[in-house]
């Protein structure tokens, strides 16, 4: 990186003033200087009003400018909770109690099931703004009930506040965020289990910054397109984040769109995205609809990036032919502040169907007993590296099962080659049992997006009388095909 920094307010350090740090299609940009003041006050505001280290905040927005400059000054104080805006109130509900939320600050768009969902021992909620120069307000929200006057009230807790924060003040001041606070905290699911606390600490992030501006040879001259939500690491950690590690510019649209896509590629000089294959798979349909392929819609840009799930070679291959680009497949989770491996940049050697070699993160395959295994024996992928969590929160089972001797146990079945390339094979616990032969899912899926006829597919366990499991596919389909077709 450009820069060297503990925490997640120190990356915006790496941008030079009067650059462009966000952009918003049809909205306002920001620069580095804007963006770095608006995180401070921000940060004030919210000590101000009693948030502390080690306080959780819970932020409940869709993909905007006042979203993710919220987040920011959240995670220089205490540690951010972001929730999908789409959840249902017993959801929400959930996830607040879950986080011991103290806060929550939601978009203007937001419906009242956060409202609704927040336990009794939530301070308050906020309201994120933006005005048309790109200036984000924090704005408090209290129903205190049809007989109590709010400004008497609201007048009382500032005199408080007012004194407490001014002789915190005189003592020296409340102390922002250390590397070694958790900056974010998310859940990610179990097969059988709820949700898992994931703590992400500054220093976690930061590793996988690092990791992944180096890996992709970020630079201030580079613009990523975040068309992720920013409630999972792929989005923040990929596509906001790394972008101010390296000094760059992030354009933020409100959600992606395929049929307007390109167009924001062009206008705003995007030099590089990262999707997951879905999204992906809709802009290559939409390119085979066109004549000309979308020749030349890709402006400057380098690169595309893939995540999140696997991605078909023959999907990979076609981007490649008709977009001009090298397209990188990676692999990454949660629980490692996302990215592990990665294919590289031309000219190392990009090979379909892997996910690349470890990016600044040891990578192993291990067997059940846990030992390490030799290249070419297919176990389960295992990581380590400073970008991966010590531990799940409050959760000594997942704690047991999922680390063994400094390692993290993903999850994933897997094999590295003799250059350390990983290939997947699918996830250990979605494995189809056929009479005891396992049968993993991905392989099947490659296959059958291997048909010109196939843009999706799917394979999965299906109870069979006599061998106990068989694979059962689903897949969509861009034109009529015999089923004998696909079973061939």
């Amino acid at each position: 990186m450009t820069t060297a920094t503990s925490t997640l307010r120190g990356l915006l350090d790496a941008g030079a003033a009067e650059h462009a740090a966000l952009r918003v299609p049809g909205g306002p940009t920001v620069t580095y200087d804007s963006l770095r003041r608006q995180v401070d006050r921000l940060s004030d505001r919210l000590q101000w009003m009693g948030v502390r280290r080690g306080d959780r905040v819970a932020l409940v927005m869709t993909n905007s400018l006042e979203g993710l400059i919220a987040f920011l000054a959240v995670s220089n104080v205490a540690t951010a909770a972001p929730l999908n805006p789409a959840y249902k109130e017993d959801e929400l509900r959930f996830y607040l109690e879950d986080t011991d939320a103290k806060l929550i600050i939601k978009g203007s768009d937001a419906g009242e099931a956060i409202v609704k969902a927040a336990p009794p021992h939530t301070m308050t909620h906020l309201v994120a703004t933006a005005d048309d120069d790109g200036q984000v307000e924090l704005k408090e929200v209290v129903d205190y009930g049809p007989d109590v006057d709010p400004s008497s009230v609201i007048d009382d807790r500032n005199y408080f506040r007012t004194r407490d924060y001014e002789e915190a003040q005189e003592r020296g001041g409340i102390p922002m965020a250390a590397a070694d606070d958790v900056a974010l905290v998310l859940h990610t699911s179990g097969t059988t289990s709820r949700p898992k606390r994931v703590p992400l600490t500054h220093a976690n992030i930061i590793a996988s910054v690092g990791n992944i501006v180096d890996t992709y040879g970020l630079t201030s001259d580079d613009v990523s397109l975040c068309i992720m939500p920013l409630f999972h690491v792929h989005g923040l950690v990929a596509s906001v984040l790394s972008a101010f590690g390296s000094g760059g510019t992030v354009v933020l649209p409100p959600r992606f769109n395929a049929l307007g896509f390109w167009p924001v590629v062009q206008e705003h000089d995007v030099s590089w995205f990262s999707a997951v294959p879905s999204m992906h798979q809709a802009l290559v349909a939409r390119a085979r609809r066109r004549d000309d392929g979308d020749a030349g819609a890709t402006g400057r840009l380098r690169f595309i990036r893939s995540r999140s799930s696997s991605l078909a070679p023959a999907t990979m291959l076609e981007m490649e032919e008709r977009f001009g680009v090298p397209v990188l497949e990676a692999y990454g989770m949660t629980e490692a502040a996302h990215q592990m491996a990665s294919n590289p940049l031309p000219p190392g050697e990009r090979l379909p169907g892997t996910v690349g070699a470890g990016t600044g993160v040891d990578i192993g395959v291990m067997d059940e007993g846990g030992a390490l295994l030799a290249a070419g024996d297919r176990g389960e992928v295992v990581i380590r590296g400073a970008n991966v969590i010590r531990a799940y929160e409050s959760n000594p089972e997942a704690n047991a099962s999922s680390f063994t001797d400094g390692w993290f146990r993903t999850g994933d079945e897997g094999v590295l080659d003799a250059q350390g390339y990983l290939t997947l094979t699918g996830r250990i616990k979605e494995l189809i049992n056929r009479s005891g032969e396992k049968i993993s899912p991905r392989e099947i899926d490659e296959v059958l997006m291997a048909h010109p006829a196939v843009a999706e597919a799917v394979a999965f366990a299906v109870p069979h009388a006599t061998h106990g499991e068989e694979p059962g596919v689903a897949v969509v389909l861009t034109e009529a095909v015999p089923e004998a077709d696909l079973l061939a």
